[in-house]
C-alpha cells in the first residue's frame, strides 16, 4: 500500500549532534520541512534550530531513558501536532572481539541501538496508525547484513534493527506506515571517534583478525568515502518517493559488499540444497 507524504511533513530525528543526524536535520530544514532536532544535550542542537525558528524544534533526548523519550515525543506532538517521519539515528559502536567483550558495555550499546530504538517506535506508532500515515527510518549498517571481525556485538544490534524493521513493514504497511532501514558503509562521521568504544584489554590471539581490522578502521577514520550530506540527500529522496525502499544501502562500498555477500550466500544455499531439503518429513 502506497501512502502519500504530507505537505510540509514533520520529521523527528534522534542523535543530531554530529554525523548523519546533523546532516539530515540541516538538509530537511533547508527543504522547508519541519523538524524536531534532538541530542542528549540541548546545547548540541540549539545552533541549528536557531537558524530555522519557524521550522525547527530543539529538545534534549536520551533514547535510553523512558521519561526523556516520553517528554520529547509529547513536546513534538504539542508543538507540531504530529510526527510523520521518525528517524532512529542515535547509536554507538563497540570494537571488540567476542571474547574480549565487556557485558556492561555491550548491554549499554544494546540499550541505545536496539531497545531505545524500539521504544521510540512504540511511542509514535499509535499516532501514525490513527492518521493512516507514517514513515520509520531506522539506521542499521552494512554491519546489519554482514558480520565483521571486531564488530560482533555491534553487528548483533544492527541485525536486530534489520529484523524489527522487516517485521514492522510486514505488520503495518497496510496501515499506511512505511519502513526504510538505512544501511551505510563507511562514512566520514565521528563514528570511529567519540561514538566508538574499545575493550579494556585485548587478546593477542585475535591480532590477525580483530587487531588488523581495528588498525585499518583507525587509519581510515576521517577519510571514509561516504559523504554524510550526500547520504542525507539520499535518505530524503527515499522518503519523498512514492514507493520508498525497505532497504537503502548508502555508499559504493556498502553496495559492493552487500552484493558480494548475497552472491556467496546463495552459492552456499545451492551447494547444500540436498542436505537442506532432506530435513523435511518424506512426502
Amino acid at each position: 500500500m502506497a501512502s502519500k507524504l504530507p505537505v510540509s511533513p514533520v520529521w523527528f530525528i534522534t542523535g543530531c549532534s554530529t554525523g548523519f543526524g546533523l546532516a539530515l536535520a540541516e538538509r530537511v530544514l533547508a527543504r522547508g520541512h519541519r523538524c524536531v532536532v534532538t541530542a542528549r544535550k540541548l546545547t548540541q542542537v540549539e545552533a541549528i534550530a536557531s537558524r530555522y525558528p519557524e521550522l525547527a524544534l530543539a529538545t534534549s533526548l536520551d533514547v535510553t531513558d523512558s521519561a526523556s523519550r516520553e517528554r520529547a515525543i509529547s513536546l513534538a506532538e504539542s508543538h507540531f501536532g504530529r510526527i510523520d517521519i521518525l528517524v532512529n539515528n542515535a547509536g554507538g559502536g563497540y570494537n571488540s572481539a567476542i571474547e574480549e567483550g565487556d557485558e556492561e558495555t555491550v548491554r549499554a550499546m544494546f540499550d541505545v541501538n536496539v531497545f531505545g530504538l524500539a521504544a521510540m517506535m512504540r511511542l509514535v506508532l499509535p499516532g501514525m496508525r490513527q492518521r493512516g500515515f507514517g514513515h520509520m527510518v531506522n539506521f542499521s549498517s552494512i554491519g546489519g547484513l554482514i558480520g565483521n571481525p571486531g564488530a560482533g556485538y555491534y553487528c548483533a544490534t544492527k541485525f536486530a534493527v534489520e529484523g524489527m524493521s522487516q517485521s514492522l513493514n510486514a505488520e503495518a504497511s497496510h496501515l499506511g506506515i512505511r519502513v526504510t532501514v538505512v544501511e551505510p558503509g563507511p562514512f566520514r562521521t565521528e563514528f570511529q571517534g567519540r561514538s566508538m568504544c574499545f575493550p579494556k584489554t585485548t587478546i593477542d590471539a585475535y591480532a590477525e583478525t580483530v587487531g588488523t581490522r581495528r588498525t585499518q578502521l583507525k587509519q581510515r577514520s576521517g577519510n571514509e568515502p561516504g559523504d554524510p550530506v550526500r547520504g542525507a540527500d539520499a535518505i530524503i529522496a527515499a522518503v519523498e518517493s512514492e514507493n520508498p525502499p525497505l532497504h537503502l544501502l548508502l555508499g559504493s562500498m556498502a553496495l559492493e559488499r552487500a552484493r558480494d555477500s548475497l552472491t556467496k550466500r546463495l552459492a552456499v544455499f545451492d551447494k547444500w540444497e540436498s542436505v537442506t531439503v532432506s530435513a523435511d518429513y518424506p512426502n
